[in-house]
């Protein structure tokens, strides 16, 4: 993919050129940089990306395999690969489906685009880099003819309800705008439709262990 955009800065009210297309062995510093600054502690860091990981992804599925450049700087990542799922069987954990992110589970063959991870600097989230980079994957749904494309969120939120809530009932309450979780609410945004919570999807204190499961179908298909 190689996709110039405009995206409007929120917070300094500026419009910067995006830039998105495939990473590749140059982006690996900074993508594991941005991946540290993204998800500081208690997200384990066990749980950033290596450059063994990066350089496994751009061989198995470069298609999937995505950063967006603001100015030139790269900002922010995305990374997804094919699977089939179906909604009979559909539980799972992020380390079994994706081979702990090295992608060797990736079948040409499959139904799904499956998101490994979504990433994006802080300092440029008034930009909606995120939502630019989930519009590209829908893109590579369409042009790849899949069915749908598949990600589990998480729920940084929940566990300050966890006492009181069962996931599926602060998921009804996010969809219902009565509580605003920065990943859900997010994607919810992005076009994403939730399918089910999974119990000990990744390993996560905030969502005490749980991944929202959401998708997005292609119109097209």
């Amino acid at each position: 993919m190689d996709k110039w955009i405009y995206g409007f800065d929120k917070k300094r009210s500026t419009y910067n050129h995006l830039h998105i297309r495939n990473y590749d062995q140059r982006d690996f510093s900074k993508l594991i940089e941005i991946q540290q600054k993204a998800f500081p502690p208690p997200f384990p860091s066990e749980l950033w990306w290596t450059k063994e990981q990066l350089e496994n992804q751009i061989k198995t599925f470069r298609d999937g395999c995505l950063c967006i450049e603001v100015d030139g700087e790269v900002a922010g990542s995305m990374t997804t690969m094919i699977t089939s799922l179906d909604d009979e069987n559909i539980d799972h954990k992020w380390e079994a489906i994706t081979a702990n992110g090295t992608m060797k589970t990736h079948d040409p063959n499959g139904n799904t685009l499956y998101v490994i991870d979504l990433c994006v600097n802080p300092e440029y989230r008034s930009i909606g880099l995120g939502k630019q980079l989930t519009q590209a994957m829908y893109e590579t749904v369409v042009h790849l003819d899949l069915e749908r494309l598949v990600g589990g969120a998480r729920m940084p939120k929940y566990y300050l309800y966890e006492d009181e809530l069962t996931p599926e009932e602060y998921v009804n309450l996010v969809l219902k705008a009565d509580i605003e979780d920065p990943v859900v609410t997010f994607l919810l945004k992005s076009g994403r439709s939730p399918i089910k919570p999974v119990k000990d999807y990744l390993e996560d204190a905030e969502s005490c262990n749980y991944g929202l499961l959401t998708e997005w179908r292609n119109p097209f298909y």
